[in-house]
């Protein structure tokens, strides 16, 4: 999954960004709103962690101009301030969450998950049961059977997530591709490889696909 970082302390931004790395997540980082801003509408992000007082454009003006192009991101704000009314006006805005400074890694892991988890998953558990006794650890990113994690490759696991993400919808072939594989170019047929060795190390009805819609993954 990846994280867009806006933070102009180097400090934060470095210790931040290493810690989120380390839990697998892809991190671009920023020093100041206006870059991030453009970054945000030229890619897609799975969450947008903002510091609020920043350079060229604030915290609150990325999140109040996300909001206003309908962009579907969970959003989580970073401040030291105490002042009920800057927090009341990110919410108002249209923030998911906020994390005050200074604050514990171990704090933002847990708010990071949970955000996710509700956003993405609607569920406020660490796991997900799948269909066929399939079980998805949220914060390790695993697929596991029988208490036995299943060794997926990195891709595999991309592809994996994704399609929990779609909540038991279908996702087509071209969604999948530009949202795992994002600007590096793949024939479908390369995806078709890695879903028959997804299925090779689960099961056939795993995936389910069907022509003219794509795949999913049923909950349990």
């Amino acid at each position: 999954m990846k994280i867009l970082l806006l933070e102009d302390d180097d400090y934060y931004s470095s210790s931040m960004k290493d810690f989120l790395e380390s839990m697998d997540f892809e991190v671009d980082d920023f020093d100041n709103g206006q870059d991030a801003l453009d970054a945000i509408f030229q890619n897609d992000y799975d969450l947008l962690l903002l510091d609020i007082m920043v350079p060229k454009v604030s915290g609150h003006e990325v999140v109040k101009s996300v909001r206003e192009n309908d962009m579907s991101v969970p959003i989580i704000l970073v401040t030291s301030s105490t002042d009920i009314d800057d927090l009341s006006t990110g919410y108002e805005t249209g923030c998911n969450d906020y994390i005050r400074k200074p604050f514990a890694l171990k704090e933002l892991k847990c708010r990071i998950n949970q955000t996710i988890n509700s956003f993405y998953f609607k569920t406020t558990k660490s796991t997900i049961k799948l269909n066929n006794d399939f079980i998805f650890d949220l914060e390790e990113h695993k697929l596991i059977k029988d208490e036995q994690p299943i060794k997926l490759t990195t891709f595999e696991q991309k592809i994996v997530l994704f399609l929990i993400k779609k909540q038991g919808s279908f996702a087509s072939t071209n969604e999948i591709i530009s949202n795992v594989w994002e600007n590096d170019f793949i024939e479908e047929t390369d995806l078709r490889m890695h879903i028959k060795r997804i299925r090779a190390k689960t099961q056939k009805e795993f995936i389910i696909n069907s022509r003219g819609l794509g795949y999913k993954i049923e909950k349990a």
